[in-house]
């Protein structure tokens, strides 16, 4: 039995988790800061970091709080150290550094999406992973497939050229005036709406496992600024609505947001560029378990919460698909215990001289 302390700080989520034997989950303990960032329709990193200053201590404890002797029970301390935000990894990793030393503990430090793929062994009725799996990750700052061929043995067969799914759907979101995040925005109002109304562009680059949703953000914004010029003329006739009319903005305000639509018409373009994300991503994922021979795929990030994903995915592939419960999709630090696990019954360990690596490749 080997229980893990396991920090994650790579981003605006403060957390930290109990794992025993990499499944088994005694406490998960997330602080969010989607609130705090919401106002500026991202994350500002310096508010991030600061921001996990301030939660790191009493998220820790309340993950600890299910044991009675910490020092003594738990058998290694497990950290986020990349990729992310240099300034928020950095509050995660001096925590975990200094709980190793004190109790005399390994230390691992662990690859941010290594521990996303991992989110998908955790629970008791998981079953053990088969190899060779092709893992789609796809959350706010990385989308590419990968092919896992054992525990710690990776091989990138394609990314994002551009933009990551959820920074895309970040973006729609703003350009749809539907707030942040941007993906569970777009998922909400694309429920209400018909696809048959609009069609947009994918970009499939022949040949390759990679992505590109730039010039599927750039429609949008086209055909959305199309609608809100007819809306404009509809409100005032078909002279040139003024400048300084409320509701006749077919651009950007000063406060950076975009003049509202009306509901159908911003349901119906959500629902078309959801649906033209979920066919690039699950057509290439379904080509390449094709190609390599894979024996499962594996789902992972935070756009993996997303359900008409997950459903096209399930009717398309030919493999069975593992996909983690949406309460592990976003970061969190259960899956960082979870990867550790593999990584310390293998003999590996970090020294205590262990730096964040912001670009940290999956390798």
């Amino acid at each position: 039995m080997t229980l893990i302390l396991a920090l994650e700080t790579s981003c605006d989520e403060t957390a930290a988790a109990l794992v025993r034997d990499g499944r088994d989950v005694l406490s998960n303990v997330i602080a969010s800061q989607v609130a705090l960032h919401r106002r500026y329709g991202g994350v500002v990193p310096e508010v991030a970091s600061r921001e996990h200053l301030l939660k790191i201590m009493p998220v820790l404890e309340q993950a600890l709080s299910p044991l009675q002797h910490p020092a003594e029970e738990v058998e290694a301390v497990a950290v986020t150290h990349g990729p992310g935000l240099a300034g928020s990894l950095l509050v995660g990793v001096n925590v975990a550094k200094a709980l190793a030393f004190a109790w005399g503990k390994p230390l691992l430090g662990i690859q941010h999406l290594e521990s996303h793929l991992y989110a998908n062994w955790i629970g008791e009725q998981a079953e053990a992973p088969t190899f060779p799996a092709l893992c789609l990750i796809v959350s706010g700052g990385h989308t590419g497939l990968v092919l896992m061929e054992g525990h710690g043995r990776y091989r990138q067969l394609g990314q994002t050229l551009d933009d990551a799914v959820g920074e895309a759907f970040d973006k729609a979101a703003r350009i749809l005036s539907l707030g942040y995040p941007g993906g569970p925005a777009i998922e909400e109002a694309a429920q209400a709406g018909q696809l048959q109304r609009y069609r947009l562009p994918r970009s499939w680059l022949r040949g390759t496992h990679d992505f590109s949703f730039s010039g599927l953000k750039t429609a949008l914004y086209r055909l959305a600024q199309e609608e809100r010029r007819r809306e404009a003329s509809l409100h005032y006739g078909p002279e040139k609505p003024k400048q300084d009319r409320p509701g006749a903005l077919p651009r950007l305000s000063r406060a950076g947001d975009f003049a509202p639509l009306s509901d159908q018409v911003t349901a119906d373009l959500a629902a078309a560029f959801q649906e033209a994300v979920v066919d690039v991503l699950v057509r290439k994922t379904a080509e390449a378990a094709a190609i390599h021979g894979v024996l499962e795929v594996l789902l992972a990030g935070g756009v993996a919460a997303n359900t008409r994903l997950r459903q096209e995915l399930a009717l398309r592939l030919n493999v069975p698909l593992r996909v983690p419960p949406p309460a592990l999709c976003t970061d969190n630090a259960a899956m960082v215990g979870a990867a550790a696990y593999y990584r310390l019954i293998q003999g590996e360990h970090s020294g205590l001289d262990l730096d964040v690596q912001p670009n940290l490749p999956l390798s």
